[in-house]
């Protein structure tokens, strides 16, 4: 570590967790299997001759729930994936040796917050409203930051405060905003690193449409090679003020897989 990277530690940050507990029973896409986890052996199962005891877990889950990255295996189109691979060819023997979870480095990385809530002066988007690039714009320019190479933007649109709501959270009926095709285009022209956002599918979801068409998917891992993160909670960096911070994440190193569950963080000065 740096001398200078210690200083910083020593002189106090601040860690705000963006990541969602994983529960069974929390909202999800209902297109990935769903988390489940279960004690097999409790205290008391078992009792050493000292009288020690231990207990242990099992769990279940899709990759793409919770809060989770998306890794360029996770969507093809027109049967290629980024860089023009063949999705079939690159999925043969049941794994991504080329796109998968474990090509993804950790990252620590500017992070930057684009509160498109907060500027528009509502909790939370209407269900189905579409942040457009002039929206992200505005957003950026009230916050008096910009969007560059290398960067994760990090979208709030208010719908991850509606989590704890369950099912209402995962807009079924009624849709979910993000931004879609254009929005996608906007961050791609910055060159970002990876983008992100506080609901399940980071894009806007048409009412009664459900994952039936996701262009900002597209645009962003298959023809950009940029990394999707998911069901973010960015409530409380966004009621603090930080609009821009050091982003860290570590994906689970699952070879071959199209995602990974992930815990970031935002690091700001205390």
């Amino acid at each position: 570590m740096s001398d200078t990277l210690l200083a910083a530690v020593e002189a106090g940050l601040e860690v705000i967790d963006l990541g969602r507990e994983l529960r069974v029973g929390m909202p999800q896409s209902p297109n990935h299997p769903h988390f489940w986890h279960a004690l097999p052996r409790r205290h008391g199962d078992m009792e050493r001759a000292d009288g020690g005891s231990a207990a242990n877990d099992m769990i279940s889950m899709g990759t793409h729930v919770g809060t989770h990255i998306d890794a360029l295996a996770h969507v093809s189109h027109n049967g290629k994936l980024y860089g023009g691979l063949d999705a079939q060819e690159a999925g043969r023997g049941g794994k991504y040796d080329a796109l998968g979870a474990h090509t993804i480095e950790p990252m620590v990385r500017r992070g930057v917050l684009l509160d498109v809530a907060g500027h528009l002066g509502v909790d939370h988007c209407a269900g189905g409203y579409e942040i457009t690039p002039a929206d992200l714009e505005a957003t950026a320019a009230r916050h008096g930051i910009s969007v560059g190479p290398g960067d994760v933007v990090l979208i709030r649109s208010g719908w991850g405060s509606r989590f704890v709501e369950g099912e209402p959270y995962v807009g079924r009926d009624s849709g979910v905003p993000g931004v879609s095709e254009a929005g996608a285009q906007w961050l791609a022209e910055r060159r970002v690193h990876a983008t992100g956002a506080d609901t399940i599918a980071f894009e806007r979801l048409a009412p009664g449409g459900g994952h039936a068409l996701l262009p900002a998917h597209r645009v962003l891992l298959v023809e950009h090679g940029i990394y999707i993160v998911e069901t973010l909670d960015l409530e409380t960096l966004a009621a603090r003020g930080h609009h821009v911070f050091t982003f860290v994440l570590v994906p689970l190193k699952i070879y071959g897989a199209t995602g990974s569950p992930v815990r970031p963080l935002a690091l700001v000065s205390a």
